[in-house]
């Protein structure tokens, strides 16, 4: 529950803080997913780093090409799966939003502490390693009522 409750609690945050620059939670995290990326990707490949999938990736992709903020270019290792890019004005996007939030998140920092947040993302990487091994092992989940990205694509 605790989980839950940070992840509400920080989308909330996240939109209150960046729907002055005209952003949502949900954009501002798949912008900053092409901004760390050292390549071009994908949808799918987006959502897979999420832990979404490619539909509601690719909806936020729409959007946000509607507004210039990201392109699409040819990918050469697939005809159909567009890579993603950023364009100027979606690099200041999630720059304004890096801003807005700057506070916020310096806050936290200084509140819990650099090795606690260190050792919490370390927690939630092993998390999410478990889960993946776990939903990849087979076709099917190994979870009650979770569909795997595999059913959800077909």
């Amino acid at each position: 529950m605790a989980v839950f409750a940070a992840n509400g609690r920080l989308i909330s945050a996240g939109n209150e803080l960046v729907a002055p620059l005209g952003l949502t939670s949900a954009w501002w995290q798949v912008l900053a997913a092409l901004r760390y990326s050292p390549v071009p990707l994908p949808a799918a490949s987006i959502a897979r780093n999420m832990g979404l999938t490619r539909q509601a990736v690719q909806r936020v992709l729409d959007l946000l090409a509607e507004r210039g903020l990201v392109a699409f270019e040819d990918n050469p290792h697939h005809q159909r799966a567009k890579l993603v890019v950023l364009t100027p004005t979606g690099m200041a996007a999630v720059a304004g939003a890096e801003q807005a939030v700057a506070p916020f998140d310096q806050a936290i920092a200084d509140s819990v502490g650099a090795e606690r947040i260190r050792d919490a993302i370390r927690t939630l990487e092993e998390m999410n390693a478990v889960i993946s091994e776990r939903l990849d092992r087979s076709p099917h989940s190994t979870f009650p009522n979770v569909q795997s990205d595999k059913e959800t694509q077909s």
